[in-house]
């Protein structure tokens, strides 16, 4: 079995099914940790990925890399593009992959099953952007124990990573002090 079928077959088992988005997110994981040195099949502790999208791809790239939110080494960039920036911690060596689809508009004219051998099959630098990046991340975003927390002035919950704000001189949590992503209903 080749390396793409391997980690592929890691990727959809992790995803629950098959779809052009893990195969487009495995192919990006492969060419990004190639290019930084790093094997796929051991965890790479100074690996940190940048994720643009929060599609099947997020999926592939989490089940291959190891990466994970709650590890604070998967970075969700809410960017709506389908592309991750690898980024190795101990040299500062990052590269950005991306899915760029000469032909997008013929491959959308394929059957999904088409559409999945044609993705895994094509040669990679007609489907893939493999750009040199740098990428400055803030200590509070390495991870590790968090190196600030705050209790929020008006909710009473606590704020992690110096994530909080200050207004008026109080710590405030960003749904009090900017705005939520939610509304409470009252009882």
């Amino acid at each position: 079995m080749s390396e793409y079928e391997t980690l592929f077959t890691k990727a959809k088992a992790f995803h629950g099914h098959v779809c052009p988005g893990i195969v487009l997110g495995t192919r990006l994981t492969i060419a990004g940790m190639r290019e930084l040195g790093m094997d796929p099949h051991i965890h790479n502790r100074d690996l940190i990925v940048y994720i643009e999208i929060d599609r099947c791809g997020a999926d592939a790239v989490q089940a291959i890399t190891g990466c994970s939110l709650g590890h604070r080494n998967l970075k969700h960039m809410d960017y709506g593009k389908f592309a991750a920036t690898f980024v190795d911690i101990s040299t500062g060596k990052a590269v950005r992959v991306s899915i760029h689809e000469k032909d997008r508009a013929k491959h959308d004219l394929l059957e999904k099953n088409e559409l999945i051998q044609l993705l895994g099959s094509i040669p990679e630098s007609e489907i893939l952007v493999i750009e040199r990046v740098n990428v400055s991340i803030p200590k509070d975003d390495i991870p590790g124990y968090p190196l600030g927390k705050s209790v929020c002035s008006r909710c009473g919950e606590q704020v992690a990573d110096n994530r909080h704000i200050m207004v008026d001189g109080k710590p405030l949590c960003k749904n009090c002090g900017v705005k939520s992503y939610y509304t409470v209903i009252p009882d």
